[in-house]
């Protein structure tokens, strides 16, 4: 034989031998424990937990740190976490149910469907479809202080709020995240099927998913045995655990709690066209739909350091994005104590869950793209080390900052009115209600979400600080929200306004008397005729069990509210009081009528 066909031979058995050889494919997950290790670390996160899927399986689910940080409980895959707003694809997706049994048109006016919701104005009540309020381009702002600070179990209360929230921009014209149009959707469903939303959730999505454990409120995550507390980071350095924060009526918008492994199956389903172990859970033309662009979010342009990721749209209850090359459909959700990021790649067939019992956190990003990164095929990208130098980056030009800062603060001005005048209650129809009361030598603001220190800033301006349980008040807080008193023309503190949302004017809460306990036999004595002026007087007298009325001929009676010693004011009409005299020996002797153009006394004659 020939020297060069022997090589020749020798070649082809080589080649063909190597085809024999099974390629090694890289284990996407390995290491993965050591660099998570290092992210909880870095972001000094209590835990979080992490589900993969492919097609229609979970290929991945693990559990990182501590559930419970202070007794070093760990979280695993079965760990329940408050959602936030991946709640509001769900929300979504009962519509779309809706609509695919003809009992609801995605283009139809939302008030058709709600008679009870009213806009800001007509057009607004006439314009905006259903299909508006679920891709957010309504033109209306979050508003999100509205829910978050003055909270209800009502949600027809909430829903009311909406028709005095003024807009910012035009219908259609921008994108605006508002949580109240997540709101309204599950009260849409409600309305059409007689059930309640959290009724519709359970029966229409979890049931069919196998979601057993998964629940709709803080009440329900509280008695779970595997469920997560939430914390926060305390000065940048203490991982501190933090109150639940009850959703409440805003439900449809971010209320749901879940596990990792539980919303797998909800990835699946979106996946696979909306069909979960073969059964149609959410309709095909649907799905479509959601993960299609409804509303551009931003430019979103690529950048010289990431140039393959870039677009940012909006479909229902979901962003969408390009991902480094891959057509990513993500949302994440973020209430007290936690934080979440549900996404997929529908092209791609795979679906990524991150849960953390971190307020505000980074670590949900971090970790669906260093998974995505792994899962894809994609030369990594150092996540947690760019979040790292990001952090430091801020922090240094904040403190550059710090320096250039300078007051506005008037020095030597003084309050137009003692303390207590400013005490009372305050309304706003768009936004609810609250309460300052006069403590000892402060003015504290009453919230459904804590309190808040009112320190004197200039004039009627007052500064709102927090007040920490442990800590107390923080007053070296520089940017505090500011609150600006008004009064009437007769000198009475009338309302105040604060800057609640970015783009509107300070949003103005109206002060109304709170009434004072009277007994009965205490307001006897401010009863009889007292004489305005020759022929004409004025009549006091009890109604009911306590209530003091004023008449004067000529106009209608008036109930009177008590509001301190001898004092009451004019239930409807603002900036209007009484004010009795009373002897040595405790008899009222005149009254004076307070109003805006003066002062009127009239001598008791009867």
């Amino acid at each position: 034989m020939k020297p060069t066909l022997l090589i020749l031979l020798l070649l082809v058995f080589n080649f063909l031998f190597a085809q024999k050889k099974t390629t090694v494919v890289p284990d996407p997950f390995a290491g993965l424990d050591t660099v998570f290790q290092r992210v909880l670390k870095d972001r000094k996160a209590a835990g979080f937990a992490v589900a993969v899927v492919s097609k229609n399986k979970i290929i991945y689910a693990k559990g990182f740190g501590y559930r419970d940080y202070e007794n070093k409980i760990p979280v695993t895959p079965t760990t329940q976490f408050a959602i936030g707003s991946c709640t509001k694809a769900f929300t979504s997706s009962l519509l779309g149910l809706l609509d695919k049994d003809n009992k609801l048109e995605l283009d139809k006016p939302a008030t058709s469907y709600l008679p009870e919701l009213r806009f800001y104005n007509d057009n607004m009540n006439n314009m905006v479809t259903v299909r508006d309020m679920m891709s957010h381009r309504t033109g209306l702002p979050r508003h999100d202080y509205s829910w978050y600070l003055f909270n209800t179990t009502s949600r027809d209360s909430l829903l009311r709020r909406i028709q005095y929230q003024e807009p910012t921009a035009a219908l259609r014209q921008t994108w605006q995240y508002n949580n109240f149009m997540f709101l309204v959707q599950g009260m849409i469903a409600e309305k059409i099927t007689g059930i309640s939303w959290e009724e519709n959730i359970k029966e229409k999505i979890f049931v069919p998913l196998g979601m057993t454990t998964s629940n709709l409120s803080i009440h329900d995550l509280k008695k779970n045995n595997d469920g997560a507390f939430g914390y926060t980071v305390y000065k940048d350095s203490v991982i501190r655990k933090t109150e639940y924060y009850d959703i409440n009526a805003m439900g449809p918008a971010g209320s749901i709690n879940s596990n990792v492994t539980e919303m797998a199956n909800w990835v699946i389903a979106w996946i696979n066209g909306g069909k979960f172990n073969g059964k149609e859970v959410l309709p095909a033309n649907y799905v479509k739909e959601a993960i299609s662009s409804q509303m551009v979010i931003s430019g979103a342009l690529p950048d010289k350091e990431i140039p393959d990721a870039y677009f940012a749209n909006y479909g229902f209850g979901w962003m969408l994005s390009s991902y480094r090359g891959h057509y990513r459909v993500e949302h994440g959700g973020n209430i007290d104590g936690f934080s979440a990021s549900t996404s997929f790649f529908p092209s791609d067939s795979i679906g990524i869950i991150v849960l953390t019992n971190q307020n505000a956190s980074a670590v949900t990003g971090i970790v669906r793209n260093m998974i995505s990164d792994r899962i894809l095929g994609i030369k990594p990208i150092d996540w947690n080390g760019r979040r790292n130098d990001a952090d430091a980056k801020a922090k240094k030009a904040a403190k550059e900052a710090e320096k250039n800062i300078t007051s506005n603060k008037k020095a030597g001005t003084r309050p137009s009115h003692s303390q207590k005048d400013y005490a009372g209650v305050y309304n706003n129809p768009g936004y609810g209600e609250f309460e300052i009361t006069h403590n000892n030598d402060s003015l504290i603001l009453h919230t459904q979400n804590g309190n808040l220190w009112l320190r004197h800033y200039h004039y009627d301006v007052f500064e709102a600080l927090g007040i920490d349980k442990e800590e107390g008040i923080d007053t070296t807080q520089q940017e505090n929200l500011k609150m600006q008193f008004q009064m009437t023309s007769a000198g009475e503190i009338s309302s105040v306004a604060m800057g609640l949302q970015p783009g509107l004017k300070d949003i103005e809460f109206t002060k109304a008397t709170k009434a004072k306990e009277v007994a009965k036999d205490e307001l006897k004595k401010f009863i009889g005729e007292y004489e305005l002026q020759p022929g004409v007087n004025a009549k006091f007298y009890i109604k009911g069990e306590k209530t003091l009325f004023a008449f004067i001929e000529g106009q209608p009676e008036y109930e009177l509210i008590p509001t301190d010693k001898n004092k009451f004011d004019l239930k409807i009409v603002k900036g209007y009081s009484v004010l009795f005299d009373e002897n040595d020996k405790g008899e009222i002797t005149a009254v004076s009528f307070i109003q805006p153009n003066g002062t009127l006394k009239a001598k008791k004659v009867k």
